[in-house]
């Protein structure tokens, strides 16, 4: 009788691996969970495909003060009613620490707040200085559901970013093409990171965590060559050579 041949050397049943993950943080400045479902709801209907089920952490810093674990289950419920997904906290002490316990959610200590305030909803910056590098130069057409990431440099792409899409530099990002898609520089923290583009018609264009999607981006600029850069916490938009 024929007997079954030994499987030697199987595959691990599982890996654990780190890597660029872009996390969006709530920053919160009220506990009232009818607050900020209403302002949740208002943010994920102007870029549903963006913030629908996107995974986020959640700033207690705006707060003044530490909430209770009862206020903090309140704060992640409304979240998920909005249609966010809480994976953990951001920006935390001891205190925040042990109330991350009591909710079963991990605290991202890496995460380091900004100087300026941002936005309610804003990217994840890490804070460690990094040397600089030469820029990473991608030539071929960056289609929807492809992601770049120019991990401690700048991102050039000469060739059409389309709709979908994903670029991510953690200095400057330059397309000398048509930028669809969306867009985000200064993803480690660097307020003075730029976008520039030949032709703007990006769905979201974020810098150091400050962002604005498609609908709130000035029309007037489609299909322009654009320059985007932060102001203050105020990210703004000019013609090139204006």
């Amino acid at each position: 009788m024929n007997r079954p041949a030994e499987v030697t050397n199987p595959e691990p049943p599982l890996e654990i691996r780190f890597g660029p993950v872009d996390i969006a943080q709530v920053r919160i400045r009220s506990t009232d969970p009818g607050i900020i479902v209403d302002e949740l709801t208002g943010r994920v209907a102007t870029a549903p495909k963006f913030f629908e089920r996107t995974a986020v952490c959640v700033d207690l810093s705006g707060l003044g003060r530490e909430p209770n674990a009862a206020e903090l289950r309140g704060v992640l419920e409304a979240i998920r009613r909005a249609g966010m997904l809480p994976v953990g906290l951001v920006n935390g002490t001891a205190a925040t620490d042990a109330l991350a316990r009591e909710v079963d959610l991990p605290l991202l200590a890496q995460f380091r707040a900004t100087s300026k305030a941002p936005p309610l909803v804003h990217a994840a910056p890490a804070a460690e200085p990094e040397p600089d590098v030469g820029p990473l130069i991608h030539t071929q057409a960056v289609r929807s559901g492809q992601r770049l990431y120019a991990r401690r440099r700048d991102l050039i792409v000469m060739a059409p970013v389309g709709a979908g899409a994903e670029l991510m530099a953690d200095g400057c990002a330059h397309v000398y093409n048509t930028l669809r898609g969306r867009v985000m520089a200064g993803a480690r923290g660097d307020t003075q990171a730029r976008v520039f583009c030949q032709e703007f018609y990006a769905e979201l264009v974020s810098i150091a965590g400050v962002f604005r999607v498609f609908e709130t981006l000035p029309p007037e600029l489609a299909g322009k060559p654009v320059q985007a850069w932060l102001d203050g916490d105020a990210l703004r938009f000019a013609r090139l050579g204006e």
